[in-house]
């Protein structure tokens, strides 16, 4: 157990950010391999981005039912690390690898046999773009069986306070994916041009080596499976519980997310390329501050599980203060630099302008946005998902009828836009308040 760090005592903003760092970098790897890659499909044409971006939205679908298990997983680890009760989180460890091998296979099975029933419902009437977001999803869809899996040994090592390892596994993954990328795509070195196949062959195997190392180094340094398969119905349940208003959440996201793409699509490709690069700029935020929430919630188990309350508490405002930091430096960028940064992907002028409108936006949010999501790191820490779930449900569903709405006024595409800023506003005011109520009544009860 030589990696795992103790985070109950010491300085709580030393311990936050150097647990949080490596996360953050983490998560920024992520976003790169969704950058790079968007960077070259740009170079195929917006229907080729176009494609991508439709055949996407399903495969989130494997994450958001990931989060089934590797949510219940982190804050379980965490916990029993803060216990010193060792054998019990290798135990959820062992029960949650064999879950999330059993769930995916299953989830993997339905999208390759619905394939082209699920990129109909889009309505795209592009019988090219169709067949490129079929071709892309039916080879992505195996590369999620290892991102699935490493997203679970990731929050392993997180609740065992060890950031740094899988940080530098995944780096080696953005290395293979930087290399392969241009290779596959075009046709480089004497490799056949596969287009956005190339692009999904490139991730997929940058996936399954990090995947696979990561399992590798898991196995060495906490011993998990020394002692075969230990499968637990019990502990399943438990992670099931802690893990399935995350999951309906991010499920229902990702749906609501479809249902909006929908009315995009009545603007046309553009406006859908529009939205996957605009996505794809704006992760900036979002993918660091989902780091940020990976280590808080560490922090916040560990502390739970040593019944150590007060440096929740502080804990969560250091982490608020940190994260805002970076809320505020995406907002100035995308506010007063968009038409910039949204050319590095397209260069089509009419596309660029769709594009700073969106990034313009889109920018007034991310201070919201950004805390928000770092609270959800708090209430998972503790165990505590539903009221993340409930908030995030309530208001991201109220993005459709807003966007029906707003949409069918002057502001026409803007409209869309604007209905996901106020809904990422109203999230980043009421769910801190509920977590500051929380942590009142739970300082004074020590529920």
């Amino acid at each position: 157990m030589e990696n795992k760090k103790n985070l109950t005592e010491g300085s709580i903003f030393y311990k936050l950010t150097l647990l949080s760092l490596p996360i953050m970098g983490m998560s920024l790897i992520q976003m790169a391999y969704n950058m790079i890659d968007m960077i070259w499909i740009g170079r195929l044409g917006n229907k080729a981005v176009a494609a991508v971006g439709t055949a996407g939205f399903f495969l989130k679908f494997g994450f958001a039912i990931t989060a089934l298990i590797f949510i219940g997983t982190g804050v379980r680890t965490s916990q029993s690390v803060g216990a010193k009760e060792y054998d019990k989180a290798n135990s959820y460890a062992e029960t949650s690898i064999i879950n999330t091998i059993i769930l995916i296979t299953i989830f993997i099975s339905g999208i390759l046999f619905f394939r082209y029933e699920l990129i109909g419902f889009f309505n795209l009437n592009n019988p090219e773009i169709e067949k490129m977001a079929v071709d892309y999803m039916s080879v992505t869809a195996f590369g999620i069986f290892f991102s699935a899996l490493s997203l679970v040994f990731t929050r392993i090592f997180n609740g065992h306070g060890d950031s740094k390892t899988p940080f530098f596994i995944t780096s080696l993954g953005l290395i293979l994916n930087i290399i392969l990328d241009p290779i596959l795509i075009f046709g480089l070195f004497g490799f056949p041009k596969l287009g956005v196949i190339g692009a999904a062959i490139a991730t997929i195997f940058a996936q399954t080596i990090v995947s696979i190392i990561l399992f590798i180094y898991l196995k060495k340094i906490y011993k998990i499976f020394t002692h075969g398969f230990e499968y637990d119905i019990n502990k399943t349940k438990d992670i099931f519980t802690i893990g399935s208003p995350i999951a309906a959440q991010r499920i229902l996201f990702t749906g609501f997310s479809v249902f909006i793409a929908r009315i995009i699509a009545n603007w046309g490709t553009d406006a859908i390329a529009v939205q996957r690069i605009g996505v794809q700029i704006e992760s900036l935020s979002w993918i660091t501050a989902g780091g940020f929430q990976g280590a808080l919630a560490a922090f916040v188990g560990q502390n739970y599980g040593a019944k150590k309350y007060d440096r929740i508490t502080k804990g969560y405002f250091n982490a608020i203060g940190i994260i805002s930091v970076l809320g505020f430096f995406v907002s100035f960028i995308l506010i007063f630099f968009p038409e910039p940064i949204f050319r590095i992907f397209l260069q089509d002028d009419y596309i660029v302008k769709l594009g700073a409108n969106y990034l313009g936006i889109l920018g007034v949010s991310q201070l919201f946005m950004v805390v928000e999501m770092t609270t959800v790191g708090g209430f998972q820490g503790i165990g505590k998902t539903l009221p993340p779930s409930i908030v995030s449900i309530i208001f991201t569903g109220s993005r459709i009828p807003m966007a029906l709405l707003l949409s069918a006024t002057t502001l026409g595409l803007n409209g869309i836009w604007w209905s996901i800023t106020i809904s990422s506003i109203l999230k980043g005011i009421v769910l801190p308040i509920w977590f500051i109520i929380y942590l009142k009544k739970f300082k004074e009860e020590k529920i």
